[in-house]
């Protein structure tokens, strides 16, 4: 289907701020549903001209719009990581929604589209229940911001976003020295100053230029982490519409799954079963869930596009096309190992079983070639591991280039001694995992505050092993981060660590292994182990750390087996 686009049309707020807009509209006239994406990443990128000509061409009328302060729209740019009554974004999607409802060629209902900070503009929109608005597709945001980055700072996505970011803002102040496109400044950071920031101490010392007239909110939200700026729980009652959510088991914003079941529970009672929720097995980027992802092969399964996806859900919503949405169970989702899609009745399945898998070793954990394991067995007297924490030399993570999540070998680390592996034997029969994941550590630190992490794997007959989920959690928000309190050198303490959930079957042969460290960097912040503030201490310290996993203090991993 051949379309016409109409570059930077204004939509007035109503305080008269103009916004602009690319709009796509199928060729030879006729009325079509709009479909609306509000981004701070610029209309015009690649991406979003891709996927808004692919929409159009399916028969809708696209908007693209620029938000408030962001390139070609007027206005004061202020970000997701701050005091939502400062933020506009709410009013802008409403009134943005009702001008797309009147533009000509549209048949007065819309719908949205966009991931990552498009979703976090949808549902800050929805709150406000636009008339016109009559169904919503989401993804890649989670519900909440804590859940997300566990109170810590994600130091390399962060920094690296905020100087893509600094790109426009710097232009909007009248240029200077620096990348002049959003794809210079990622080429920039990735070559030239990744290494050189990430490691920077202390944080709130990087130079105003590095991000421009950004350099404000990032100080501010750097003395923030233990805040709550999204609480999109909040918005789940007030959401008018159905919805479909997005998300990946790689995607470090798989939050997007609570905001499927916050629906299901607490949303309006007359949209109870109407919305839907899909899983692939890919990351953040929806540019690609294809096929191969890392080192892995998923199989001919994944076929569909993001715009494919898009469409299937607004052909029978907005359109009426019975295309088998309506009589499918309302979770998708994709089953990693097995690499065959799945229908559910509800997230999380209530058939899983949270099953506890015990730490055990004779106190010689470190590395892959130590004598940890994980069974069903509780444990008896055994002796602790212990591994040094040097915030000077962290467990590096893998990740993908762009800082996020992906499957990774993990082979780089497995000889550091400052991570402690547990694995079972090579599995005698199938063991599925569909769910929310926790790690019930008990441990103990010499320093006044620190961290301790996990990361869930598979490993394969061959020796490679994947990444599947991680977590960390600060020794300071144990007790919750609206009260931080430092830590009792040398006491044992039992640390919940939530982990991302996963879909994966361990095919038999393989083998369930847990890594146990202090640090995940960059993915993480350092913790510095002197117990002061992160984003200004330029000081590290050592700290000796000790795991327990005996009969009065048993870390066990859970996972929510599937019966099979």
């Amino acid at each position: 289907m051949s379309i016409e686009i109409e570059r930077d049309v204004a939509a007035e707020m109503r305080d008269g701020v103009a916004l602009r807009a690319d709009v796509y509209r199928p060729a030879g006239g006729g009325r079509h549903p709009a479909l609306v994406m509000r981004t701070p990443y610029d209309k015009r990128g690649r991406r979003n001209v891709r996927h808004a000509t692919e929409l159009a061409g399916h028969g809708y009328v696209v908007v693209a719009q620029d938000i408030r302060g962001r390139y070609a729209s007027e206005g004061e740019f202020l970000w997701q990581f701050r005091d939502n009554s400062e933020v506009l974004d709410g009013p802008d999607g409403y009134d943005t929604v009702e001008w797309a409802a009147s533009l000509p060629g549209s048949d007065g209902q819309v719908g949205t589209w966009g991931h990552s900070y498009p979703t976090w503009c949808i549902w800050r929109m929805a709150e406000t229940q636009p008339p016109s608005l009559k169904a919503i597709f989401a993804g890649g945001i989670s519900m909440r911001l804590l859940d997300l980055n566990s109170g810590v700072f994600e130091t390399a996505r962060r920094l690296q976003w905020t100087h893509r970011m600094a790109v426009d803002a710097r232009q909007r102040a009248g240029g200077g020295p620096g990348p002049r496109t959003a794809d210079e400044a990622d080429e920039i950071w990735r070559t030239d100053l990744r290494g050189k920031w990430v490691w920077h101490t202390p944080l709130d010392d990087i130079p105003d230029d590095v991000f421009s007239t950004l350099t404000p909110q990032l100080r501010t939200y750097l003395r923030e982490q233990n805040l709550e700026h999204w609480a999109l729980d909040r918005v789940i009652p007030k959401v008018p519409v159905p919805t479909c959510s997005l998300t990946g088991w790689w995607d470090r914003l798989i939050g997007t799954v609570d905001m499927f079941a916050g629906l299901e529970k607490d949303g309006p009672e007359n949209l109870r079963g109407e919305h839907r929720l899909i899983i692939g097995p890919w990351g953040h980027n929806v540019a690609n869930m294809g096929r191969r992802q890392g080192p892995l092969d998923f199989g001919p399964g994944l076929s569909d596009t993001y715009t494919d996806v898009i469409a299937r859900w607004y052909d029978y919503r907005l359109k009426g096309i019975d295309d088998g949405i309506g009589s499918e169970p309302p979770v998708k989702l994709f089953v990693a190992g097995q690499n065959e899609w799945r229908f559910e009745n509800e997230w999380p399945p209530e058939r899983a079983q949270a099953t506890e898998f015990f730490l055990h070793s004779g106190g010689r954990a470190n590395t892959v070639s130590g004598d940890g394991a994980l069974s069903v067995d509780e444990p008896g007297e055994e002796r602790p591991d212990s591994y040094t924490y040097d915030p000077r030399d962290p467990v590096m993570s893998l990740m993908d280039v762009d800082a996020q999540a992906a499957p990774r070998d993990q082979a780089p680390n497995d000889g550091r001694a400052d991570v402690l592996v547990y694995q079972t034997p090579p599995l005698e029969r199938e063991v599925e995992a569909i769910g929310p994941v926790a790690l019930k550590l008990w441990a103990a630190t010499s320093a006044p505050d620190t961290d301790f992490t996990a990361k869930l794997i598979d490993v394969h007959p061959d020796g490679l092993a994947v990444n599947l989920t991680y977590g960390i959690v600060r020794g300071r928000y144990r007790e919750g981060f609206d009260q931080p309190t430092l830590l009792e050198p040398g006491r044992p303490y039992e640390f919940t660590i939530r982990l991302n959930p996963v879909g994966v079957r361990f095919l038999k042969g393989h083998r369930i292994r847990l890594d146990v460290s202090s640090s995940d960097f960059p993915n993480f912040d350092r913790n510095h182990n002197t117990g002061a503030d992160f984003w200004s201490d330029a000081e590290f310290a050592t700290a000796r750390q000790t795991v327990f996993h005996d009969k009065e203090r048993p870390s066990r991993l859970v996972l929510p087996v599937m019966p099979l």
